[in-house]
């Protein structure tokens, strides 16, 4: 048991693989200062979770024993700690095997040098649903940092938020609230008509029951993508983003991402970007691993 400060803080390590690296889920995570769902503090991430109706702050760094998780702002009880590390291996893939993965592709030309200098980098997934199907449509067809600059006003306006140490720590916003949301109310913040539409929707799906995460366990990738794909603006690419980032379909993958082809064509030096045809044909070679292999590829830009 440790102290900080007035506050009796308590400790919980969970176990993680040797091919895991903290240093490369950091880096992942502070691809912008706009992100307000988590805070890195050095070789620290901060992380406000909603477990149970009470929102809990948890630090988490690695130290020999693997990922420490600590609470500064209150001691949550027994089964709120169970909630915490289960999405704590969510969010971080934990649970995910890789040597299968990193067998195959250190016979693969496009992945062998990737997976020795990126060794241990994982899906840092999104395990909140509607989290991840948001993000999604607010990312469609604009630059990155774009869209994070609109999840930030998003997030500020309507998330929950808590306050330790005078930092703001934030949730993102529920699926309750933005069914409430006025379309010119998203429009103020920079939303295009059709984001705004599909953000409501989104949420109102949730909110009526039509689709949630207990919803889509147990389902095959297809069929989780077709219960998805009902929803208006949730298309192919959408519904593959979020069941890679939340249910670790390891053969869910954006075919159509403009991030893939390019890191395709950067790799095999082509002169133009490959058609869609031709990233199937390549990707017929990570058969069960798409998710991995499009996260490498990724990395590699």
């Amino acid at each position: 048991m440790l102290t900080l400060g007035k506050t009796l803080v308590m400790q919980m390590i969970i176990p993680v693989p040797d091919t895991f690296s903290f240093d490369l889920a950091i880096s992942f995570l502070l691809r912008s200062p706009r992100e307000l769902l988590h805070r890195v503090e050095g070789n620290k991430v901060f992380k406000a979770l909603k477990i149970d109706g009470i929102i809990i702050l948890c630090s988490i760094e690695l130290d020999k024993n693997g990922v420490s998780v600590k609470f500064p702002g209150g001691n949550p009880n027994a089964t709120q700690k169970k909630k915490v590390e289960c999405y704590i291996r969510e969010w971080f893939d934990l649970e995910t095997d890789l040597t299968p993965f990193y067998e195959m592709a250190k016979k693969d030309a496009l992945l062998k040098n990737l997976v020795v200098t990126y060794r241990g980098y994982r899906i840092v997934g999104q395990p909140d649903l509607f989290e991840s199907l948001v993000w999604a449509v607010l990312g469609q067809q604009i630059n990155l940092q774009f869209a994070y600059t609109l999840k930030q006003r998003f997030v500020e306006r309507y998330g929950e938020q808590i306050e330790f140490n005078q930092q703001k720590h934030f949730l993102f916003p529920s699926p309750e609230i933005v069914s409430t949301i006025a379309m010119d109310e998203l429009l103020a913040l920079q939303f295009s008509r059709q984001k705004a539409k599909y953000t409501i929707g989104i949420a109102e799906a949730f909110k009526m029951g039509e689709v949630s995460k207990e919803k889509l366990k147990g389902l095959s990738l297809q069929e989780a993508k077709d219960m998805l794909m009902k929803i208006k603006g949730v298309g192919n690419w959408t519904a593959n983003y979020a069941l890679m980032k939340t249910f670790r379909y390891p053969d869910a993958f954006p075919l159509e991402d403009a991030g893939v082809h390019n890191a395709i064509k950067n790799l095999k030096k082509m002169k133009a970007k490959p058609t869609l045809d031709q990233v199937k044909r390549i990707f017929k070679k990570y058969k069960g691993w798409e998710a991995y292999a499009t996260l490498y590829l990724w990395k590699s830009l």
